[in-house]
């Protein structure tokens, strides 16, 4: 048309910039594909159906599915129930537990998927509990608190990879975390509280250096994470990692049926944990097993305890017994041991060799 024609443009609409769609889910290696590393796995089971156990520190070679395991519990667990927006993932049922801006704009509740955050060795004391919002600050004039990651574990798992090398103003802020559920923030002119309650998990070579005892002993389970030796094993694991980094979409179908069959597995144990008993006799013999191995403080015989019945939850007994007992001995006890100079044994042959003493071989 000629332009001498062509009606007037009217005044130009802004146009609206355009929203990149978000980056599809990221496929987490199955939970019930990963061979071997029963130890580890049956832990990090019983932390799920019982987050009161503590955590668990994972020692052992790089390369052998720790991180792995972490995250694909987490895929397989159901999401929790968080208040819509809130950054604290407040918990809905709960209003005392309700940050102030969750109680001025009602509770709408939606699912999130089971957080894991991981704590980089070098990050900073800002970056944990969190600290002034400096951008808002700048731009509005007002105080407003940014969380760190604290926060945003809560009520999931915080992970730490090479725990050992973790930097000891750090492991002070995890002890006080720990000990309390809370972060208290009191910084830039900012006092603020908010819950901090996670499943702390740890992994790291022992041969890089040693954990700090106080820390030591706030993980409930200690599991020893090996390469494996035999030849078959190996190639199953090198199989079933190419047969998923090839079509994460067809290797995660395969076994969806099983992580289903575990799923629900899960479901049942956590929601009948409450129910199963715990005797006086198992209590008793909880707490001559950890007389007889030297274990420091109270915490072992509560672990051990706690651990045992969510292993029964899990296998669907109705009470703890000495069965669940002994083979909850070694990852609740074997990082809690004095150290004895008469007795250079390793901790795990200490452990064993208590347990006999107890039960009997």
């Amino acid at each position: 048309m000629d332009g001498a024609l062509a009606p007037a443009a009217g005044p130009r609409r802004a146009r609206r910039p355009r929203v990149a769609a978000p980056p599809p889910a990221r496929r987490v290696f199955p939970f019930t594909a990963i061979v071997a590393q029963e130890e580890l796995k049956t832990a990090l089971l019983l932390c799920a159906v019982d987050p009161a156990i503590g955590g668990v520190l994972a020692l052992g070679d790089r390369g052998t599915g720790k991180s792995t395991a972490i995250r694909a519990l987490a895929a397989l667990l159901p999401p929790i129930r968080v208040v819509e927006g809130c950054r604290f993932h407040c918990e809905p049922g709960r209003p005392a537990a309700l940050c102030e801006a969750c109680r001025r704009a009602g509770a709408r509740v939606v699912p999130l998927p089971v957080p894991v955050v991981d704590l980089p060795l070098g990050a900073t004391e800002d970056r944990v509990v969190g600290a002034l919002d400096i951008e808002r600050a700048l731009a509005q004039g007002e105080k407003a608190f940014e969380p760190g990651l604290l926060a945003r574990a809560h009520r999931g798992f915080l992970y730490i990879d090479e725990v050992n090398l973790l930097e000891d103003h750090l492991v002070d802020l995890l002890l006080d975390v720990a000990a309390s559920g809370e972060n208290v923030v009191e910084r830039d002119g900012l006092s603020l509280r908010h819950p901090a309650r996670f499943v702390l998990v740890g992994s790291g070579n022992p041969e890089e250096g040693e954990l700090r005892p106080q820390l030591l002993d706030r993980f409930g389970l200690s599991v020893e994470v090996t390469t494996p030796t035999d030849l078959a094993v190996r190639l199953q694991v090198i199989k079933r990692r190419d047969a998923f980094e090839r079509d994460p979409e067809g290797f995660c179908a395969e076994w969806a049926k099983e992580e289903a069959a575990l799923r629900a597995r899960l479901a049942a144990a956590q929601s009948r944990l409450g129910e199963v008993r715990v005797p006086d006799a198992v209590i008793e013999r909880a707490a001559r097993l950890c007389m007889a191995a030297g274990t420091d403080g109270l915490r072992g015989e509560l672990t051990l305890m706690r651990a045992a019945r969510a292993l029964a939850a899990l296998e669907g007994a109705r009470e703890a017994g000495e069965a669940h007992l002994r083979r909850m001995a070694l990852p609740a006890l074997r990082h809690r041991l004095r150290r004895n100079p008469l007795d250079d044994a390793l901790a795990s042959t200490r452990v064993a060799r208590a347990v006999e003493e107890v039960f009997g071989p």
